[in-house]
């Protein structure tokens, strides 16, 4: 059995004792960045550095990353792009024997289209898909329906809420249009809300409370057949973490990793959403940009595991970076440092 159905399974029979935790790894980038998700290549720059061009990793970098989480074991979820999962799941069947469920991401709104130059995630977001369910589950389009998938049959659907009644409109009747399909092809999804990625017009305080209410105003409409089994939001704080989980404990909430940030941000990230509630975090560049992703995971591990507090696991970190003699990109004191700041809308 995966050990995402494993655990959701235990957390929906006892939502409050269930001390399971899902971590996944969000590598489909490629659907946001474009030739820059891999991460920067620094032995490219050895003649100057200039993230505009000629400095990132490759395609095949990339995956070759992939590969070694995938068989690492520990997260219960990488997240990839349609053509990556193809590559993967479906030529190489690298999820045939192992634990990790894939997923490939099922949409890709304006609002992530952050590629260089480009000012699209700064207008109200879009509804966009590039990928559809067969080719996720099964590479091509045209198949029996009645074989067995082999690439993922679960996927990640995205929307952003502006306070625009017509973007706004539009992006929740596309959800319900792939719902419907989603139910009918087998295909499972989590459903990701961002904060408003423009002014909604409303005080910052209040946004936390806006993305709340649209959620559980979103879902009430939809019967147990076409919910998403969990979902993917911005950590608000706990006053808001906690409003959402009260609510309804059958609701599996996760949060989303954001920008890089230091270790710490991202290791007091999982360690305060864990304690307020959430059962699921997905981190996608705080795990890619780091100086050891394995080892980076590890510690994720660890800290929901109740193992380890945050401020030791980055210290542990460090020590691993200076065995390996691999240098961290801050030093210790300051990867020691949080530098988290509210956010007003995304």
């Amino acid at each position: 059995m995966k050990s995402l159905d494993r655990k959701l399974e235990l957390i929906r029979q006892d939502p409050h004792a269930c001390k399971e935790f899902i971590i996944a790894d969000a590598k489909d980038a490629d659907m946001a960045f474009g030739i820059t998700a891999p991460g920067l290549d620094y032995s490219q720059c050895q003649h100057g550095y200039n993230e505009s061009e000629g400095c990132y990793k490759t395609l095949e970098d990339y995956r070759e990353q992939i590969r070694a989480v995938i068989d690492q074991g520990i997260v219960d979820i990488v997240l990839l792009s349609a053509s990556n999962l193809e590559k993967l799941a479906i030529e190489e069947k690298l999820f045939a024997k192992s634990a990790v469920t894939p997923a490939a991401r099922a949409n890709d709104t304006s609002d992530v289209w952050a590629v260089r130059g480009g000012k699209y995630p700064k207008l109200p977001s879009r509804a966009f898909r590039s990928a559809t369910i067969e080719h996720i589950k099964y590479g091509r389009y045209q198949v029996d329906h009645s074989q067995a998938h082999q690439g993922a049959d679960l996927g990640l659907y995205s929307i952003t809420f502006t306070n625009d009644l017509d973007w706004d409109y539009k992006a929740l009747s596309d959800y319900a249009q792939f719902r419907v399909e989603a139910e009918q092809k087998g295909f499972r999804h989590f459903l990701e809300l961002f904060n408003p990625n423009v002014d909604p017009g409303i005080p910052s305080k209040k946004v936390s409370a806006f993305l709340n209410d649209h959620i559980i105003r979103t879902l009430a409409g939809v019967t147990e057949s076409g919910r998403p089994i969990f979902l993917k939001i911005p950590y608000n704080g706990p006053g808001p973490l906690e409003e959402l989980v009260s609510y309804d404990p059958q609701l599996i909430v996760g949060i989303l990793g954001g920008s890089a940030g230091t270790t710490l941000d991202a290791f007091q990230l999982i360690h305060d959403a864990h304690k307020y509630g959430a059962r699921v975090a997905l981190f996608g560049r705080k795990i890619n940009l780091s100086e050891h992703p394995l080892a980076f995971i590890e510690f994720l591990r660890r800290i929901v595991d109740g193992q380890i507090e945050p401020v030791e696991a980055v210290k542990a970190y460090h020590g691993v970076l200076e065995k390996l003699k691999i240098k961290p990109l801050r030093h210790l004191q300051q990867d020691l440092q949080s530098t988290k700041t509210r956010q007003s809308y995304r």
